[in-house]
C-alpha cells in the first residue's frame, strides 16, 4: 500500500533540503537516516553566496561566519576575489544539519533512524526494505546517499571511474579566531587547503589531493599557514572523503531519482557542492510535483553544467605539470580569474 508520495534515502543537508522542498510543494515525505547521529561529514562548509536564495527558500538561517571572496596563495604569490554583491557564509555541517532537522520537523516530515538496504519498482511505486525489516512504498524513492550511494549502485546506473589519479579529501576544524573573512586555498606541491572561517572563534581546515594526502603534512608544507595555525588546538575530529569522482549514467530509473553527490559528483575543488546539491533538490520535486520523473535528468544537466565543466577543468590543470603555474597565472591575469569567481559565486 503507498502510504506517502516520497520517500528520501539519506537526511544530510541535501535530503533534508528535498524533504523541506517536497513539503513545500504539498508532497508527503519519509525520510531515512541511517548515518552518524550528528550528521557530521567531511566537507568544505563554505556557502557560496549563491546559495542565500534556495537557504531562504527552505527557511533556513544557520549561524556562521560571512565569506567575503576568495584568496589563492602559491609560495610568496597571492590572488583575491571578493564576491561581488552579498556574501557567503562559512557554516558547520552540524550547524546547518541542525537547522535543516528543525525546520523539516516543523514541516511534517517523517525522519526513520533506519538504514537502506534495497528497493523495488513498478509502474505506480517503488518500495524501499529497511535494516529493520520495514517496507517503505511510496510514489516516488529519491536517493540522497551521498558519494558512495547504495541507490545508485543497486540501480545499476554508477560507471567505473577514469583510470588515472584519484582524489580524496580531508577536513578538521581548529579553534582560532579566523584571521580574514575570506575563503583561503592554499596550494603545496600535490595538494590544495582549504581555510573556511565558520564561526568566531573556529576555522575549518580541509585538503584535497592523492591517495594518502595527509593533513598535518601538507599544512607543514605551506610555511605561512603552518605559522598561522601553529598551537591552535583541534576542535574537531579529523574525517575524510573520496574518491572523487562519481559518475552514474543518468539521474532516474523509473520512479527513483539520484540528488546531490549520489547522481554524479567531480571533485569539491570549487566547493560548490552544496548550493549544485539543493538546486538539484529543487529541480527534482518540481519534476515529481508534475508526475513527470522523465524531465528531471535534463534538468540535473542544466543546474550541474557549470560546476561539472569548471571543475573539470580546475582538477585537470591542478592534475598536471601546469599545476605550479595556476596561481601565478591568475596573479597575472586577475580578469580571469574574477570571472570564474564570480560564476562561483552564483
Amino acid at each position: 500500500m503507498i502510504t506517502h508520495d516520497v520517500t528520501i534515502v539519506g537526511a544530510g543537508p541535501v535530503g533534508l533540503a528535498t524533504a523541506i522542498f517536497a513539503r513545500n510543494a504539498g508532497l508527503s515525505v519519509q525520510v531515512l537516516d541511517g548515518g552518524a547521529i550528528d550528521g557530521d561529514k567531511a566537507c568544505g562548509e563554505g556557502l557560496m553566496p549563491g546559495t542565500a536564495p534556495l537557504l531562504a527558500e527552505l527557511g533556513i538561517d544557520p549561524p556562521g561566519h560571512a565569506l567575503e571572496g576568495v584568496v589563492y596563495h602559491q609560495g610568496s604569490t597571492r590572488v583575491e576575489h571578493s564576491f561581488p554583491e552579498k556574501p557567503g557564509r562559512g557554516v558547520r555541517r552540524t550547524e546547518l544539519r541542525d537547522a535543516l532537522v528543525q525546520r523539516a520537523h516543523d514541516g511534517g516530515v517523517l525522519i526513520e533512524r533506519a538504514k537502506y538496504v534495497s528497493l523495488t519498482q513498478d509502474a505506480h511505486s517503488a518500495t524501499v526494505t529497511t535494516d529493520s525489516g520495514h517496507y517503505i512504498t511510496s510514489r516516488y524513492v529519491i536517493g540522497c546517499d551521498g558519494l558512495h550511494s547504495s541507490v545508485a549502485a543497486d540501480l545499476g546506473v554508477v560507471k567505473k571511474p577514469p583510470r588515472g589519479a584519484k582524489r580524496y579529501g580531508l577536513r578538521q576544524h581548529f579553534a582560532i579566531a579566523p584571521w580574514s573573512s575570506n575563503i583561503e586555498v592554499f596550494y603545496s606541491s600535490n595538494a590544495e587547503v582549504y581555510i573556511t572561517p565558520v564561526s568566531s572563534d573556529t576555522v575549518g581546515v580541509a585538503a584535497l589531493g592523492p591517495k594518502g594526502v595527509n593533513l598535518d603534512s601538507a599544512i607543514a608544507s605551506i610555511p605561512a599557514l603552518h605559522a598561522k595555525l601553529a598551537g591552535a588546538q583541534p576542535a574537531s575530529t579529523l574525517r575524510g572523503a573520496g574518491p572523487f569522482p562519481h559518475k552514474a549514467r543518468t539521474q532516474r530509473i523509473g520512479r527513483v531519482l539520484l540528488v546531490g553527490d549520489s547522481g554524479g559528483y567531480v571533485d569539491a575543488i570549487t566547493g560548490e557542492g552544496l548550493r549544485v546539491g539543493f538546486a538539484q533538490a529543487k529541480a527534482a520535486i518540481e519534476a515529481l510535483s508534475k508526475d513527470a520523473p522523465g524531465t528531471y535528468p535534463l534538468a540535473w544537466k542544466r543546474v550541474t553544467r557549470e560546476f561539472r565543466i569548471l571543475t573539470k577543468g580546475l582538477v585537470a590543470l591542478a592534475s598536471s605539470p601546469l599545476r605550479s603555474s595556476i596561481v601565478p597565472l591568475a596573479h597575472a591575469i586577475p580578469g580571469l580569474f574574477g570571472v570564474i569567481v564570480n560564476r562561483l559565486a552564483r
